[in-house]
């Protein structure tokens, strides 16, 4: 097993432990949301996303885009620190989070500027020379275009005409491929959130589902 496999490995069992040690449940819906976990509350179920580290830093992700901006924003969050000889973890708000993002969406701003820009100054002769020029573009054109950015039912739902799209439609998809790729491209690389981050969170080290809960309580003022 390399590094990489053992590492994911290691951070799956510990959210694992997390779930049960919290009392959440995992997302077990057929499309499945992206959530990693959620807090049953009375009648509400609140998003969690899990986080562990055994060092003072925590990681995120590999390719930190605009769509983790926004998976993230309101997100409540669960870190647990798995030192030498100590365990234990501590809760997040969306407001305790908020700076982080907002930190790293500000890094970006320009790169998203530019790729709303760029991709909006695309014309149907653009089009013509990539794709060609056709009165009805298909499904397959479609497809050569986005890949698997689009799942089937968005293809479908965006043919404007008999089956398939215009060449109108054509560039809508054409432009939102541009936009995607110049995203992709300035993406950051595992940002991590900081140990000093983290200063002055409360350890939470017993009764944790019942301390969770009281936590979410005063962060939600109920």
């Amino acid at each position: 097993m390399d590094k990489m496999s053992k590492n994911y490995f290691q951070d799956d069992s510990r959210e694992h432990q997390m779930i049960e040690l919290f009392e959440l449940v995992r997302d077990t819906s057929e499309g499945r949301s992206g959530v990693d976990a959620f807090l049953e509350l009375g009648e509400n179920k609140i998003p969690f996303e899990l986080k562990t580290t055994s060092k003072g830093s925590v990681t995120t992700v590999r390719d930190f885009g605009l769509d983790h901006i926004k998976k993230w924003q309101g997100k409540h969050w669960l870190f647990g620190f798995y030192q030498e000889k100590d365990v234990y973890y501590k809760y997040g708000s969306p407001s305790m989070i908020a700076p982080w993002i907002e930190e790293k969406a500000e890094y970006r701003h320009f790169d998203f500027k530019l790729a709303d820009i760029v991709s909006k100054k695309l014309t149907l002769y653009d089009l013509y020379k990539i794709c060609g020029k056709k009165k009805v573009y298909s499904y397959h054109d479609a497809r050569r275009i986005q890949k698997k950015q689009y799942k089937k039912d968005k293809y479908l739902a965006l043919q404007d005409v008999k089956d398939g799209y215009s060449s109108y439609r054509m560039l809508e998809i054409l432009s939102d491929r541009v936009n995607y790729l110049i995203e992709r491209g300035s993406t950051l690389n595992n940002p991590h959130i900081p140990a000093s981050y983290f200063s002055g969170w409360e350890e939470i080290t017993d009764n944790h589902a019942i301390r969770l809960r009281n936590l979410v309580k005063q962060s939600l003022n109920l």
